[in-house]
């Protein structure tokens, strides 16, 4: 088999499991090739500790003829900069979530990608789990007859309280819905089908936050964005989904996502993981069964979507975590947030094709 060579811009929190994945599960179906990093020792720690064989500057790696796909974990602001790179370069991309920041960056990436017959993936890859590949299943196999209805909750009091460096969750590209919508969105694309319109209400509940972790316990956050967003989306295939993702909420008591049939109602495992569990309540049932999970990867397996996408190139099929998932989810996104500023509807100009169930 042809193995696509990855390498990394971004040694970042997220990159660990990315690191341990790629080289590790993942190990004989593609290649970390060079890792880059603004902070040099991370970049060094994950070539001690991987056994990368490369650390280069960014712009090095990404004209390296050692790497066929980057995959760009930076901070989201930067994600457009090293994606445009990427595939002016000649380079398949895979962007961790948002695709990028605003709608017209991911858009003349995309746009410059397919002149160049390039790929662009994009994160969250949980999708492709073996949770939400059972629910898929489960929907497509009829158990909860046609879908009418779903909801979608993602609610905490925000990152402050534990990531080291939390700041940019609450600037321009972070916020609850941009953060950790596009884990519930892409599920929900993923079991419904793309969606064709929306509308919804959001607000800042706190104007700053207090740092609790460590190393920056004590530091003041300004925030620019909206902490709690309420949505309503309108899927192509009829269903009409709510969805609430939050900062401002300390507890509840509310499911990640169920989805609502003609004949009975699945509750779907979080969307920030790749297993279970997966409950089912039927017509005339009485309470819930837990259903066994019916898919590979129960564990975190972060790096399966790259890896599926570097599959793809090499069989010349289509990747599930693709560059029009991750776009419509964007627009879908900015949409609510439009939506809430004008007063009206927002009508999606991107659609989709729901990602093909894995075998």
């Amino acid at each position: 088999m042809n193995i696509q060579r990855i390498g990394i811009v971004g040694i970042g929190n997220i990159s660990g499991i990315y690191l341990k994945n790629l080289t590790g599960m993942f190990g004989r179906r593609v290649k970390v090739t060079a890792v880059t990093d603004l902070i040099p020792e991370r970049a060094a720690k994950a070539n001690a500790d991987y056994g990368i064989p490369h650390i280069l500057q960014t712009d090095d790696l990404i004209n390296s003829p050692d790497v066929d796909i980057v995959l760009n974990i930076t901070q989201p602001p930067n994600h457009y900069q090293v994606a445009l790179a990427a595939v002016k370069a000649g380079k398949h991309v895979y962007d961790e979530k948002p695709l990028c920041v605003k709608r017209e960056e991911a858009a003349e990436v995309l746009k410059i990608a397919a002149e160049k017959k390039l790929r662009v993936g994009g994160a969250p890859d949980t999708f492709l789990g073996a949770g939400l590949q059972t629910c898929r299943k489960l929907i497509d196999d009829g158990w909860i007859g046609k879908p009418i209805a779903a909801t979608a909750f993602m609610m905490n009091h925000g990152h402050e309280h534990w990531h080291p460096d939390p700041e940019f969750y609450y600037k321009t590209g972070g916020g609850p819905m941009f953060d950790m919508g596009p884990y519930y969105l892409t599920a929900l694309v993923n079991l419904l089908g793309p969606v064709t319109r929306v509308s919804g209400s959001a607000k800042q509940g706190f104007k700053t936050r207090t740092v609790t972790s460590e190393p920056q316990n004590g530091k003041m956050i300004t925030v620019d964005v909206p902490t709690h967003i309420a949505g309503i989306l309108d899927f192509a295939n009829g269903a009409v989904g709510t969805i609430i993702t939050s900062f401002d909420v300390y507890s509840h008591t509310l499911p990640f996502i169920e989805i609502y049939g003609s004949e009975g109602t699945l509750r779907v495992p979080d969307p920030n993981t790749f297993g279970g569990p997966v409950y089912v309540s039927r017509f005339r049932a009485e309470g819930w069964s837990e259903i066994p999970l019916l898919k590979d990867f129960p564990e975190n397996s972060r790096g399966l979507g790259i890896t599926d996408m570097a599959e793809a190139i090499v069989e010349g099929r289509p990747h599930r975590a693709s560059g029009d998932l991750a776009f419509h989810v964007l627009e879908v996104m900015h949409g609510i947030h439009d939506a809430s500023a004008s007063g009206t509807y927002y009508q999606l100009t991107s659609t989709c094709s729901r990602p093909e169930a894995m075998n």
